[in-house]
């Protein structure tokens, strides 16, 4: 095998352009999953400040540039993203965003059955059924998101500028 061969086998496959269809699915499911956010009155800010948090946690580097952004355009401060990791020790976060934050990372960190219960309980007291759901599926979703982008390994560009 020569070289160029060689480093094709060993380079990422990109999960999205190899089965485009799956991709779209997965697109599919995280639009349906940020309009039940939106129907159960999550803002946008909210909405992006969970997958920044959800993107931490895996450590996907191509969706925290993505919805670090995002997250910027819709009016979310650079103070509030800078904390994030350390969100439970500011009071910059609301009850709901921090409940919201909580869920998020109970689901994100699913192996723990004891915590995942504990944390959804306290997340209840202050997200209705609708936010509840809302704010699972949106985990749910950009995790998956999470695990395609650092499976194939998508490259973060430079900012131009």
């Amino acid at each position: 095998m020569d070289e160029i061969t060689a480093h094709q086998h060993t380079r990422s496959v990109f999960l999205d352009k190899e089965h485009p269809a799956a991709w779209r699915a997965l697109n599919g499911l995280g639009l349906k999953a940020k309009e039940a956010a939106e129907e159960a009155g999550l803002d946008r800010t909210l909405i992006e400040l969970l997958n920044v948090r959800i993107s931490q946690i895996n450590g996907c580097a191509y969706c925290l540039d993505l919805h670090v952004g995002d997250a910027l355009k819709n009016g979310e401060s650079t103070q509030r993203l800078a904390v994030l990791p350390a969100w439970r020790d500011t009071d910059l976060f609301t009850e709901k965003e921090s409940a919201a934050l909580t869920l998020a990372e109970a689901i994100t960190a699913i192996s723990d059955a004891e915590a995942r219960e504990r944390e959804g309980s306290a997340a209840r007291k202050h997200l209705s059924a609708a936010e509840f759901s809302a704010v699972s599926w949106l985990a749910i979703a950009m995790n998956a998101f999470n695990r395609v982008s650092i499976v194939s390994q998508h490259p973060v560009r430079k900012a131009r500028g």
